[in-house]
């Protein structure tokens, strides 16, 4: 690669320099109406799973479930979202992640109809199942295509925490529509309200969605998809959530409990192994991911958000409706706050510019704990305002700041050729910190209600909650001690300038030589000026300023 240093800069010919991707530029208004329909379709995914809380009683009587299958009106379908999560990035990655959205948005409106309508219970669960696998197709697509029509950093930063609030806020919409739709209609219109909304919403995507151009030869997709790898994956996945699942009906003691969970660690390191025989190229997940900068204790801190939120609101549903005996309604409506302070807290990504993503992170975490420490004393419904409603407003700001710091984080250390990966991985580690989470969880509080006189005793929750607060008590030292800050990206201007690849792989500067992470990158720029038709630019990667025409 010809180049000349100049004081601290590096000098690019335009013989280095060859477009590679060419995207059609398109409206604000444009760009902000698709930003909407990504926002509602992961609104109406939350909602869905939150509004079947409210439903549960309701299920149980129509298919005569007995406790222990009533646990997979819910695991259904997140135990397949969270599966095929990483096989639907590595999808959107190779082939187009608009058709990608588009046809998991359309297979998740029409099982949802039919949702509606079913009578049988196993089929009710087949069907849920089938819907989580179509849904985890439209996550990490959406936010690859959130990618590309925001790649300026502050406006796709704004862009992942608009999409990840709309998840937090369906949460608790959820509890409210699912109990209008069961106290004045019935359940069934749960889905039928889902498929209402999403059936026309694909239809706009699809005209309205910019076409993607992906460099991937049409004869390598299908030996770059690495099959075998997300299938390996894939089971270890499935076995280890089926596992933790089950450990809080048939116990952490039992066959059911213990056989899949030994099998599912044996997977993953039969999984890790492979990843290291295949290409890097054609890697569902590269081995050197792991390596990147912060990636791994990005990853980790996935685990906590909806690990926070989920045994909250079963938590205290469970508590206020069966034990307190508050309608469905009024359990609801006090958990609004959660939501409310959610949406607010989202428009915190502003930040996220000029103090580093460690630090939020930790700030996150600490106020998670602090509203856990209050939730441990609240033990009647006397303690809810003195207690609860600020350990709800405290508890979810910070799992908002926790979650939008991660998210917006991870994808600017890592290069944007695997936003859809990365996003899929992301995605995964929030559904299984709560998964996992939520059979911990409610694990601990059954075994300690049982020697302490039932579920009316506060006991047992209060004993979950000091439990959430030293797992989360744990991440936050392991985001404190190996979390590099000084490896944080620094925004010295605001531009882009188009995709470009780079021959060679790495760009030379005075130290040696930095990695050129993949053909398509992201810089930020610092100055253009054009002359005679050709247009110089200057940028920062990995803190080395690069001049380029």
């Amino acid at each position: 690669m010809e180049s000349s240093l100049a004081s601290e800069s590096l000098t690019v010919t335009d013989g280095d320099l060859e477009p590679v991707v060419r995207r059609p530029t398109i409206s604000n208004a444009h760009r902000y109406t698709l930003l909407l329909i990504f926002c509602i379709t992961q609104f109406l995914y939350s909602l869905t799973n939150s509004a079947l809380f409210s439903a549960i009683p309701s299920l149980v009587r129509k298919f005569d479930f007995t406790q222990s299958q009533s646990v997979w009106i819910i695991s259904a379908y997140q135990l397949t979202f969270a599966s095929f999560l990483l096989m639907s990035g590595k999808i959107g990655d190779i082939y187009n992640p608009k058709y990608t959205f588009i046809t998991g948005k359309f297979i998740v409106g029409v099982i949802s109809i039919g949702l509606g309508f079913v009578s049988d219970g196993i089929l009710f669960l087949v069907l849920r199942a089938l819907c989580g696998i179509a849904a985890s197709l439209t996550v990490p697509s959406a936010l690859a295509l959130l990618i590309g029509l925001f790649p300026e950093p502050r406006h796709q930063a704004v862009a992942i925490a608009a999409f990840g609030a709309w998840a937090s806020i369906g949460v608790v919409l959820g509890l409210i529509t699912g109990a209008l739709f069961v106290e004045y209609v019935s359940w069934s219109w749960v889905f039928w309200f889902v498929s209402t909304v999403i059936l026309p919403a694909t239809l706009v995507s699809a005209i309205l969605i910019p076409p993607q151009t992906k460099s991937v030869v049409r004869g390598t997709r299908f030996k770059s998809l690495d099959v075998a790898g997300i299938s390996i994956l894939t089971v270890a996945v499935i076995l280890f959530i089926f596992a933790v699942t089950s450990g809080s009906t048939a116990g952490w003691g039992s066959a059911m409990t213990l056989a899949p969970l030994v099998i599912s660690f044996a997977v993953i390191a039969v999984f890790f192994y492979w990843e290291t025989l295949v290409p890097i190229g054609g890697a569902a997940v590269p081995s050197s991911t792991w390596f990147i900068p912060n990636f791994s204790v990005l990853f980790g801190t996935a685990l906590l958000p909806y690990f926070w939120w989920a045994n909250i609101l079963t938590t205290y549903v469970s508590l206020w409706q069966d034990i307190y005996h508050w309608s469905a309604m009024s359990s609801a409506v006090h958990m609004l706050p959660i939501g409310i302070t959610a949406f607010f807290v989202s428009f915190a990504n502003r930040w996220t510019g000029s103090i580093s993503a460690k630090w939020l992170i930790l700030l996150g975490t600490l106020m998670m704990m602090a509203a856990l420490v209050l939730f441990a004393f609240a033990d009647g419904p006397d303690k809810y305002w003195p207690l609860v409603f600020p350990g709800f407003i405290i508890g979810s700001a910070g799992a908002m700041l926790t979650n939008i710091s991660a998210n917006i984080a991870i994808f600017r250390t890592t290069p944007p050729s695997m936003a859809g990966t990365v996003g899929a991985m992301f995605n995964c580690g929030l559904q299984l910190g709560s998964a996992v989470g939520l059979a911990a969880v409610s694990s601990i509080q059954a075994s300690v209600q049982e020697k302490n006189g039932g579920p009316s005793n506060y006991k047992g929750q209060s004993s979950g909650f000091w439990f959430m607060l030293a797992c989360i008590g744990v991440a936050a030292l392991a985001v404190l001690v190996f979390y590099r800050a000084d490896m944080d990206p620094h925004i010295v201007s605001m531009g882009q300038v188009p995709a470009v690849g780079v021959k060679g792989d790495a760009v030379a500067s005075r130290e040696g030589s930095i990695p050129w992470p993949a053909e398509e990158v992201k810089v930020e720029l610092s100055d253009v000026a054009t002359s005679e038709g050709s247009i110089s630019y200057a940028f920062r990667y990995d803190q080395t300023l690069v001049e380029a025409t």
